[in-house]
């Protein structure tokens, strides 16, 4: 097998999750209850036989950075292997210059000096399963310059906003990328994940540096269509995007449903995180838990129905918590009522009596706040 190196890209500035990335990048977001979205691009690459993962950070990167660590967990090859963090210093120059194209070249001498032929760049804020040894594969046999990675939707009138789109000929070659402005229910939805030579990516990333200083690597690929070959490769499977409050709140919910479950895990593809030793979760008398994904660690002793719920967090006696993203540690007090909310870490809710959201609109509790 021809050898790639990967890189996982920080999410795009477009994109904004209410209250949640005043403290966090995206790709630290908790999910599922014991994962983070940046554990899901690592794994795949881990898995896949990629043993040099590089992962652009900007903006609050203390708590990814602690997540991270080392790299030991995610069983990358202590003595081939290598997990590399690299900083985006400009990212308090401006919003609008914080693109991957500016922190690819803040590190354009780490790029050149990498010996793998390929590259496969994918970003942290979509969460989808991916044996990118096949993908690697399929790309050198069709013999294309650059694969891009595509899910094939029919609701992106109501979802995917902001996300790129491609379009395709018949024989999958990639006419445009264009952005999804909700207008259409028919799309193919652009991955943010790139199958190329190092030298093709290098070349373009110059390029596009000298062009504007506020371009992204998809839209250099855009431009970039009459120049070289560029191929779709359809996805399969589960596939999730993390663009706002509602696209979060909606992707942890969907795996409460087995099937979605079922295609995004497998026990042949473990999905690594930092783990954390505890208890498993109690239930006490007159305890209900329904519909339900539950961490370790955790004290039921009310009602939980349709959320999913993250480690150490305490449900009071009596209180009532429906179609609910609860963080970790936060604890839900005695006969309170929460319905359709996301709760960051350490919050507690002991002296509001209801905290009920409409359904579609769910709101938003601040990490350690106290109601």
């Amino acid at each position: 097998m021809a050898k790639a190196f990967g890189i996982i890209t920080a999410a795009s500035n477009r994109y904004v999750v209410e209250g949640m990335q005043d403290y966090r990048p995206i790709s630290s977001f908790s999910f599922a209850g014991r994962y983070r979205l940046v554990d899901f691009p690592i794994s795949n690459m881990s898995n896949s036989g990629i043993e040099r993962i590089q992962v652009y950070i900007s903006g609050n990167p203390r708590s990814l950075v602690e997540h991270l660590g080392t790299g030991r967990h995610y069983n990358i090859n202590s003595k081939t292997g290598k997990l590399q963090l690299l900083f985006h210093d400009s990212e308090n120059i401006n919003r609008l210059y914080n693109t991957d194209i500016a922190a690819f070249m803040e590190s354009i001498e780490i790029l050149e000096r990498v010996r793998e032929e390929y590259v496969i760049i994918t970003t942290s804020n979509m969460v989808f399963r991916q044996d990118f040894y096949s993908l690697l594969d399929q790309h050198i046999k069709s013999e294309a310059d650059i694969s891009l990675l595509y899910h094939r939707v029919d609701n992106a009138d109501v979802s995917y906003r902001g996300c790129n789109y491609l379009v395709l000929n018949r024989q999958k070659g990639v006419l445009s990328i264009d952005m999804n402005m909700g207008n259409k229910p028919d799309r193919n939805v652009f991955m943010e994940t790139y199958v190329m030579k190092k030298s093709i990516f290098l070349e373009i990333i110059k390029k596009a540096a000298k062009i504007s200083s506020m371009y992204y690597l998809a839209r250099a690929v855009a431009l970039a269509v009459e120049q070289y070959d560029i191929r779709g490769i359809q996805h399969k499977g589960y596939f999730a995007a993390i663009t706002d409050l509602k696209s979060y709140y909606d992707a942890n919910l969907s795996l409460i449903d087995q099937e979605n479950a079922k295609s995004l895990f497998d026990m042949k593809w473990p999905i690594y995180t930092h783990t954390t030793d505890s208890c498993p979760t109690q239930y006490f008398d007159g305890a209900s838990a329904k519909c339900s994904l539950i961490s370790n660690g955790c004290s039921i002793e009310g009602t939980v129905e349709n959320c999913v719920i993250g480690r150490g967090v305490h449900i009071g006696k009596g209180a009532v918590v429906k179609n609910s993203v609860v963080l970790a540690y936060s604890s839900i007090g005695k006969d309170v009522v929460v319905d359709n909310q996301v709760i960051d870490k350490w919050a507690k809710i002991i002296h509001a009596n209801q905290l009920i959201a409409e359904p579609g609109k769910p709101g938003y509790i601040r990490r350690d706040d106290t109601l």
